[in-house]
């Protein structure tokens, strides 16, 4: 434990207690949140790691007979879980949660209440009949494994199959809403699961994650809508939540003491450093409890405190908190040095670079024997309360070292290998870092560039580190490159998901339905040179940002986006998978491929001439000189469209259509070769001379050929190579910036 720890937990008052226990009035609770079940569930050595401590929660639920068990988020690691991690968490949770045991704590609210749709199962799993619940699961969902995807049924996660499958009660979930008039119905309405037991009444409120400035903005303006009982100070309050407790920006936190003034203990989940202890809060009634993470799911100073969970005990208006330790959480002990120091305190030759690597290695193995020694104090302290004494695991090791001054230094993957076998973490057991230094201020002081909070020449790299946000950066570096065909609000919310959800196919699916669907935007366009492409291109990215940029503003992105599952849906592509991912989908098709099984509509008189003309010249190979004359572009559907001159991006002048005796002419007789100017002639691909094609009576287009994007045997610009696109990313969720609500009561 840090001695920042230490003094912290000094700190705080005694924490409350039971005065006079009675066993039939007490109600029993294990919590515990982030349990990150997949995390590295594909590493040899820490694949393990999650699944093990999940099982020993459990395993401590039933061992202390407690009546239910309460979890804060982050149940899994990823959205998607794979199939082995569903198939073990699925059997862990019936291996320990059904039995004959009686549920003690009675259901006093409506059974019914958050049940799925369409279905007449109840929403608690040991109110069904056909289920032998012995220790019943309620959780709400984190930022790993919230719901996401636009479906037919409305967005999903892997919360709602655990939840009808009877085995976990998923509680705390709601549609934000998309306008101030639908906040009044909408929103962020927090309906409790109301309990007894004896004298005894808990009321849970689950808040499931949503995103830090959005929640952030709905504190501030009171649209946190807290349905409770008449009598909500005859029962104990306990409020469930999933945001960031340390402030990473102005909005991106949740202030301590926003919440309602009945409840009594906040449960707080996201947050990994294990401050289980109740903590007061300054002008509020309630405590919070922070179990945190019980896997480490980065070698962080927070991580390194030992997990705990804990065993929460009330009677009436009181309560009792047991910290409980984790035994097979892997031991993991971290330290930070400065080269310079010791350079100067242990003597050092920091020119040196095998006397580094030799002190260096030498601090890694005090650290080992350090992990050791904790591990085998855990399992002592273990053996004398009656538990098994478990076998020896791999710690985890971390040695941060600053190496300001010092011109080079080894490879510090190459220095963890001689530590394989030992650690599990051999890749990256050190970190070398330097501390920027400020530059000489001068004399003349820049009032248009004023000094920056990471830029204090006092601070360390971890503290700068912790300032920095992770969006403001991804932002600043996309404004920067001066995209040419990726609109950057999208690609900046593509690059969050990968960052905050670990989803590896955010960036890759992105940008391939925003290429797609860019192509889209420009096929849309009627006949253009090859010099106004690029101002085609930029027009079309324009009218794709300015888009996004309006269905911000007036708050309808998560409307789009099950509009467009729902429509996506009607075309019977695919299955409808609503647990798909806004930045997915449009990986494997694009909008200029034509279905060969789908009939195309009845021809138009117009669209049977256009066919023809194209037949004919791509049949025929146009001389080099041949004088341009009306050309036809070609859609996704193979539609023929009139030609028109494109509209100057300068001046403003709309399309100007070519006279309809043209088109006559053209029904008249098979078209001379032209010089292929437009989008046809450009995307597609030239085919050896053959005599004229003669005319004949077009048939019903049962199928369509398909259009190919073989380079030209002519000179073709590379920036039409880049043009091809798809997609949009849709924002679910949009700030609304005015109106409050009344908090509403149980009648």
């Amino acid at each position: 434990m840090s001695q920042q720890d230490s003094d912290r937990e000094r700190s705080l008052p005694p924490p409350p207690g039971i005065h006079n226990p009675l066993a039939d009035d007490t109600i029993k609770i294990l919590l515990a949140t982030d349990n990150h079940i997949g995390y590295l569930e594909r590493d040899p050595i820490r694949g393990n790691d999650s699944i093990e401590s999940f099982r020993e929660i459990l395993q401590l639920a039933v061992k202390n007979d407690v009546d239910f068990v309460l979890l804060a988020g982050d149940l899994f690691h990823e959205n998607k879980p794979s199939r082995d991690c569903l198939y073990r968490t699925i059997a862990l949770l019936r291996e320990y949660t059904m039995g004959d045991k009686p549920v003690q704590v009675e259901l006093l609210s409506d059974p019914n209440e958050g049940r799925a749709a369409g279905f007449s199962f109840p929403a608690v799993n040991y109110e069904d009949p056909n289920f032998n619940v012995g220790i019943p699961v309620f959780s709400i969902h984190g930022n790993h494994d919230d719901p996401q995807g636009a479906g037919s049924e409305g967005a999903l996660c892997a919360l709602d199959v655990l939840s009808v499958s009877g085995l976990l009660n998923y509680m705390g979930k709601f549609d934000l809403p998309t306008s101030d008039a639908d906040a009044a119905t909408t929103g962020i309405a927090v309906r409790p699961v109301l309990l007894g037991k004896g004298n005894t009444r808990l009321g849970m409120y689950g808040i499931g994650n949503v995103k830090d400035q959005r929640m952030h903005f709905e504190l501030r303006s009171n649209r946190v809508r807290m349905y409770m009982p008449k009598d909500k100070d005859q029962w104990f309050n306990i409020l469930l939540l999933h945001q960031n407790r340390v402030k990473h920006g102005p909005q991106e936190f949740v202030p301590e003491g926003m919440f309602d003034d009945s409840i009594d203990l906040v449960i707080w989940g996201h947050e990994h450093d294990c401050r289980i202890q109740p903590e007061p809060v300054a002008g509020k009634n309630y405590y919070i409890s922070q179990p945190g993470s019980s896997v480490a799911t980065s070698l962080a100073d927070g991580e390194a405190i030992e997990k705990h969970v804990a065993l929460l005990e009330i009677q009436g208006k009181e309560f009792q908190l047991t910290p409980l330790p984790l035994r097979t959480v892997r031991p993991f002990v971290i330290e930070s040095i400065v080269l310079s120091e010791v350079a100067e305190e242990e003597g050092v030759d920091i020119s040196d670079q095998a006397k580094i690597s030799k002190y260096l290695k030498a601090k890694v193995n005090k650290l080992i024997q350090q992990a050791e020694d904790q591990w085998q104090e855990r399992n002592a302290k273990a053996v004398e309360d009656g538990d098994e004494e478990l076998p020896p695991m791999l710690p985890l090791v971390r040695l941060k070292v600053e190496t300001t001054g010092i011109t080079e230094m080894f490879n510090p993957v190459r220095f963890g290998q001689e530590f394989h076998g030992r650690i599990a973490n051999p890749r990256d057991v050190l970190v070398l870092h330097r501390a920027k230094r400020a530059a000489t201020r001068s004399a003349k002081v820049h009032i248009d560039q004023p000094e920056l909070s990471i830029d204090n020449p006092d601070m360390t790299t971890s503290e700068k580190l912790a300032k920095v946000q992770m969006g403001s950066l991804v932002k600043e570096y996309l404004q920067a490159q001066e995209l040419q065909l990726l609109p950057e609000n999208g690609m900046s919310d593509a690059i969050q998901m990968f960052v905050e959800k670990d989803d590896i196919h955010a960036i890759d699916s992105h940008v391939t339905s925003s290429l797609n669907e860019l192509i889209s935007g420009v096929q849309a366009e009627e006949e253009f040179n090859e010099d106004e492409l690029d101002e085609i291109v930029a027009k079309a990215k324009d009218d794709h940002e300015k888009e996004y940029a309006e269905m911000v503003k007036q708050g309808k992105a998560a409307k789009a986006s099950k509009k467009k599952g729902k429509e996506k849906a009607t075309a019977g592509a695919e299955s409808d998978d609503s647990m798909l991912m806004d930045v997915d989908g449009g990986g494997g098709g694009s909008d200029y491929e034509i279905d060969d099984d789908e009939p195309a509509p009845p021809p138009k008189k117009r669209a049977t001439t256009t066919r023809t003309t194209t037949k004919a010249t791509t049949t025929k190979k146009a001389p080099a000189k041949a004088p341009a004359k009306k050309a036809t572009t070609t859609t996704g559907r193979g539609r023929g469209k009139k030609a028109a001159i494109p509209v100057d991006s300068d001046s403003g002048e709309a399309f100007e259509e070519v006279p309809d005796d043209d088109e006559e002419e053209d029904e008249e007789e098979v078209p001379k070769p032209v010089k292929r100017t437009n989008r046809a002639a450009i995307l597609s691909q030239p085919a050896p001379k053959k005599a004229p094609a003669k005319r004949k009576t077009p048939a019903p287009p049962a199928k369509q050929s398909q259009l190919t994007f073989t380079p030209a045997t002519t000179s073709r610009p590379s920036r039409a190579a880049a043009s091809k696109a798809k997609g949009r990313m849709v924002v679910r969720h949009k700030l609304c910036h005015r109106g409050c609500i009344e908090r509403n009561r149980f009648p």
